[in-house]
């Protein structure tokens, strides 16, 4: 998941983040609020590459806490 995480948002996104998946839910930590409104506002293009990169039952939601 780590690393799909990394594909899907980039090298910037991805080091200001952690990632966890619960049954289809991606729970992103992100290390300050302006990377969770930032991964927020991007969110939905980030679910379709997870899903194109893990499958389309993978990932069904991401949940952003800060």
């Amino acid at each position: 998941t780590s690393f799909a995480w990394q594909v899907a948002v980039g090298p910037a996104l991805a080091r200001s983040s952690a990632v966890e998946l619960r049954d289809g839910v991606l729970i992103v930590r992100a290390r300050d609020p302006r990377w969770a409104k930032e991964i927020d506002h991007v969110a939905d293009t980030i679910l379709q590459r997870l899903q194109h990169l893990l499958g389309p039952a993978s990932v069904t939601r991401i949940v952003i806490n800060a």
